[in-house]
């Protein structure tokens, strides 16, 4: 699942008339670097949620065909933040899903995440300058809201539908959730110290272009 249904407030003007996954970097959607890094990972079909501005998306990218993927859309009157987004598509999704946020740009290898077990299990990154407390931290494999150092999530995970079991429908946020699951020792985590940008804004999105 393709997390794309946020407005990009961050982002204006340049998301006044165009979504925020539909920025471009070096003449290529944000979104469609997803979508070429999942088929090289195997993935066969893919969820995008949409809201603001959706048509536009799917307009561009249609059916999935010429990415040689099957992408189906999950329709959204307003933003229902991260939890409520991927809880509104579980029915179009296996019981093993990976989930990305549209607006991160990254050279992460999707297919590590096809053999994971817990119930949830996040990608993490160096604390970016927007970030420098994180959110999370690693102990012995599993994420910790207690520890140092911290480090910030990606916007990257994958998960079991369970994790989401009797939530119910609506806006949410994903964070609480999170914290919860770990204190549960409920999600395992990585830290990746790849390719990796939250394009938040105009500025960053230049600096990502440079």
């Amino acid at each position: 699942m393709i997390l794309a249904a946020g407005r990009g407030e961050r982002m204006r003007p340049l998301t006044d008339s165009c979504p925020k996954p539909l920025l471009q970097v070096k003449g290529k959607a944000l979104i469609e670097y997803h979508l070429e890094a999942l088929k090289r990972a195997g993935i066969q079909s893919v969820v995008v949620n949409v809201s603001w501005l959706g048509a536009q998306i799917e307009q561009a990218l249609g059916n999935g065909s010429r990415f040689g993927l099957k992408i189906s859309y999950s329709h959204e009157s307003e933003a229902l933040e991260t939890a409520g987004g991927i809880i509104q598509a579980l029915d179009k999704l296996d019981d093993r899903f990976i989930v990305v946020n549209a607006d991160v740009f990254t050279d992460f290898d999707f297919s590590r995440l096809l053999k994971i077990v817990y119930p949830a299990h996040l990608v993490l990154v160096p604390n970016p300058e927007h970030n420098a407390q994180g959110d999370f931290a690693l102990e012995q494999g599993l994420l910790s809201n207690q520890l140092q150092p911290r480090y910030t999530f990606s916007g990257i995970a994958c998960y079991h539908k369970a994790f989401f079991a009797g939530i119910s429908s609506g806006k949410k946020a994903l964070a609480p959730l999170l914290r919860a699951g770990a204190e549960q020792q409920q999600i395992s985590a990585e830290l990746f110290t790849g390719v990796w940008s939250d394009v938040g804004n105009p500025q960053r999105l230049q600096l990502l272009q440079a």
